[in-house]
């Protein structure tokens, strides 16, 4: 293309969005949603908005660390650069190969989020960018270097300056100005500089060796030494304070051989494989561990059943609680912190918003447990990559030194979610079976979105990664490190890369060939419909692989159930409350104790209930113990009545009850014998209850007609409650429909803003809307439906926005005025009285 066939260069940012196709522009409002929330009205107020601090700051904070590096250099760099200024600032002398092929994308995606304009012999850093990213005393630049020789003797005197060029071997000038540019250009001289450099004292190059990669600042005496004032008097240092010397950025780019920067990133570091395993068994390994999970997760509902750990008054479980409930799970505090939140995350536990308030089981909690168990994993991980709460956040402190607690406020984090499925995404691009190192997964992850210098120190997303990869392999998302079968499934993944041809089985420690996963797509998080079918996709694959629930126990003669699997719920729901559970693991053992029995026959089991239970259920004979434990407790089981008297004990047999008279432990009763089988008490009836039970006794609540209660052991649910709500990370990036729309208004806009227009009646600034009378809007509204002319119009609908049409009146009637509106492409009807003004457009105007 020809110069005059070129088109002209934009001059400013709105004019290099206005050249942008629908496509490019598309890709901008996709990564960076927070410009058309509201939509812009036109090109010019999208533009201001990519300019705003706020828009600018997150813009960058989503940049890897080349295209991060880039914009720094740029900063750095004249401002309009060139492509070959850039270039050299980033590739170096040598031009570093991989440099040279990585900084096209980079710059392009510069260009496409709008923080860069310009063509490539006038590229321009957003004004904000370059604020935020130049070099100053206050926020030094990431490139460790200072300002220009320009910038560093802005308040120097003309004598001093005439000094430093003379003491440099230049001639000396007429003026500040021409000096300073003659200092400027031999620093820049490589040939001229080397020279220069090459009769320096040693001690001196040392000096500048120090200051070379930044920070660039240092301190001085009045009376420099030799080494300093040698440096001094040349320019190579120059004084920006009483006491500071900065070195000038055109010596520190000689010195760095031209880089801006130590070390240019411009591959992404790459995810190694620190062992790999047969796909099948990751997957078994994370079928197992997606059974302890659903089995975990039913154990802490379980025994939050009849009302869980009161809700403290800030919100949250207690340190007690959180304890309680480790133990009672068998898992450290941290894991219990996180099956706790997940079963928030999921609705399966809510408060119940009573006056003495707890937390306890849903009513979605019943639903989720009639689910096959492959559904119910489904579930449980699909709320987990979408939570924003944070569970190992738990323990630490916030921001005014509170303790933050499971199930409290303070622990979302909106970037949660996307570094969870970040981290899932690189697994997915090893070969099946792979697991990743650790180490590696957290340095890549801080090259994709590197850190600030004020969050070195707190490495959140690094946190979050390793929380990602111990919570997966909790989940069974992941097996012996590797992602599984389901786990892929989850993310919506393609098939895995190809195994390592006749690989092993390998130990942690071992390395196996690296491969480079970073030029393929990187997975995208999916809509909530394509996550459903993904997570639905994960089911189907796991289900084949967890474990068939039992029929059967096995029954001991020590008074003890073995069942060597899971059990089928209506079994396991009645072993659960006929024995206690001991212990654990591949198989599960429980007893059968006297207190168990009893609560089995509190539920309104009968003894003939239980046998026939146990009998049905065992594939071994019920041993004698067993059986004489259950008849001994159903006898004794109701001998004592008590009722509500206050409350009161009866007894057939009056001895039992003269002994209870004269036992000790019965004292806080408040017990009085009204009959010789009757005993009253001050005591309400559960106190008296536990009471009696507490010496030994078994006594049976009765009715005011004298009917034993059967005392279920009614689970305790919370209204019904709807899952907590992920905070978003921002606003959520617009889909098809709205962005076209937007788009389509935007475009609207931008023609009505910028269409010629006649003299004298332009907008008074800043883009307002045209102001005409009413009178005057109808006569020009008439006279264009009789000339066929278009109109610039202004318009305020019904909500209150505002904005600027082109419309070609056709009728004017009954205070209505129906045009085809050009910006819209279609026919529409307007109030008149909605109408600001209205301007007649130029002859010329397209």
């Amino acid at each position: 293309m020809s110069t005059e066939d070129r088109p002209p260069a934009p001059r400013s940012l709105a004019e290099a969005l206005r050249a942008r196709g629908d496509a490019s522009l598309g890709a901008l409002l996709r990564s960076r949603p927070d410009l058309i929330t509201p939509v812009p009205t036109d090109l010019t107020q999208l533009a201001t908005r990519a300019g705003t601090r706020a828009s600018v700051v997150r813009a960058l904070e989503r940049l890897d660390r080349f295209a991060l590096q880039t914009a720094e250099a740029l900063a750095v760099a004249a401002d309009p650069a060139t492509y070959g200024e850039l270039l050299g600032l980033m590739a170096g002398d040598d031009a570093d190969p991989a440099v040279v092929a990585a900084l096209p994308h980079a710059l392009n995606g510069l260009r496409e989020q709008a923080l860069v304009w310009g063509d490539d012999d006038r590229l321009r850093l957003v004004r904000t960018a370059r604020e935020l990213l130049a070099p100053s005393p206050q926020h030094p630049s990431p490139t460790g270097l200072g300002p220009t020789v320009q910038e560093a003797t802005a308040g120097m005197s003309p004598g001093r300056i005439q000094e430093i060029v003379t003491a440099a071997g230049l001639a000396s000038t007429h003026d500040s100005v021409s000096a300073v540019s003659a200092l400027a250009g031999l620093f820049t001289d490589r040939a001229r500089m080397a020279a220069l450099l090459a009769a320096a004292p040693p001690d001196s190059l040392d000096v500048l060796e120090r200051l070379v990669w930044g920070p660039p600042y240092g301190q001085v005496t009045a009376d420099p030494a030799p080494r300093l004032r040698w440096l001094l008097d040349r320019g190579l240092l120059l004084p920006t304070a009483p006491g500071t010397v900065v070195l000038p950025r055109e010596v520190a780019l000689h010195l760095r051989r031209g880089l801006a920067h130590r070390a240019p990133e411009p591959v992404p570091p790459v995810v190694e494989t620190a062992a790999v395993h047969r796909p099948q068994v990751v997957d078994s390994a994370a079928a197992g561990q997606a059974y302890t999970a659903l089995a975990t997760v039913e154990e802490l509902l379980k025994d939050w059943d009849e009302g869980g750990p009161a809700v403290l008054r800030a919100g949250g479980l207690s340190v007690r609680d959180l304890k309680r409930t480790a133990v009672a799970l068998d898992v450290p505090e941290p894991v219990a912190a996180f099956w706790v939140e997940l079963a928030y995350a999921a609705g399966l536990i809510a408060s119940d918003g009573e006056a003495d308030e707890r937390y306890a089981a849903t009513p979605a909690y019943d639903e989720w447990l009639e689910l096959p168990a492959a559904e119910r994993w489904s579930r449980l991980v699909t709320a987990w990559l979408a939570a924003t709460r944070t569970a190992g956040l738990v323990g630490g402190r916030d921001a005014k030194d509170r303790t933050l607690s499971a199930l409290g406020p303070g622990l979302d984090r909106s970037a949660a979610p996307e570094v969870r499925h970040r981290v899932l995404a690189l697994l997915a691009g090893l070969p099946e079976g792979a697991a990743p190192a650790a180490p590696s997964v957290l340095a890549r992850l801080r090259w994709e979105r590197p850190l600030r210098g004020d969050q070195r120190e707190d490495d959140l997303r690094g946190r979050l990664a390793e929380w990602a990869l111990s919570e997966a392999e909790l989940l069974g998302v992941t097996g012996r490190g590797a992602l599984s079968a389901q786990g892929r499934a989850l993310l919506g993944a393609p098939a895995a890369p190809a195994p390592v041809p006749d690989a092993e089985p390998t130990g942690p420690g071992d390395k196996l060939p690296v491969h480079h996963h970073h030029r393929a797509a990187p997975l995208t998080a999916l809509s909530p419909a394509e996550q459903a079918v993904a997570s639905a996709a994960a089911a189907r694959l796991l289900a084949p692989l967890l474990p068939e629930p039992l029929d059967h126990v096995l029954l001991q003669a020590d008074l003890t159930a073995v069942a060597p699997g899971p059990l089928q719920r209506p079994l396991a729901d009645m072993l659960g409350v006929l024995a206690d559970v001991e212990s654990k693991g591949g198989a599960t053992v429980y007893r059968f104790t006297p207190g168990s029995v009893r609560r089995a026959l509190d539920a309104g089991q009968a003894a003939s209930d239980l046998h026939a239970f146990l009998t049905a259920h065992s594939r071994t004979p019920v041993p004698q113990p067993l059986a004489y434990l259950i008849d001994d407790v159903a006898r004794r089981h109701g001998h004592l009545r008590v009722g509500a008297a206050s409350a009161y004990v009866r007894c057939d047999d009056d001895a039992v009850l003269s002994e209870i008279l004269a036992d000790k432990r019965a004292a806080g009763l408040g017990l009085r014998r009204l009959a010789p089988t009757v005993l009253a008490a001050q005591a309400d009836p559960a106190g008296l209850l536990e009471g009696l039970r507490a010496m030994g006794f078994a006594p049976a609540a009765e009715s005011a007609e004298g009917d034993v209660l059967i005392t279920r052991a009614l689970a305790h649910r919370t209204p019904p409650r709807t899952a907590p709500e992920p905070v978003p990370d921002g606003p959520p990036v617009p889909d098809d429909t709205l962005l076209a729309a937007a788009l389509r208004a935007i475009r609207a806009g931008d023609l009505a803003s910028t269409i010629p227009r006649k003299p004298g009646t332009a907008p008074a600034a800043n883009g307002e809307l045209p102001r005409t009378g009413a009178a005057e809007t109808l006569a020009t509204m008439q006279a264009a439906v009789l000339t066929g002319e278009a109109l610039w119009i202004g318009y305020v609908n019904a909500e209150g926005a505002a904005s600027q049409r082109v419309i070609a009146p056709i009728r004017v009637e009954g205070g209505f005025v129906t045009a085809y509106d050009h910006t819209a492409d279609e026919v529409r009807t307007y109030p008149l009285h909605r109408i600001t003004g209205v301007a007649e457009l130029a002859d010329d105007a397209g």
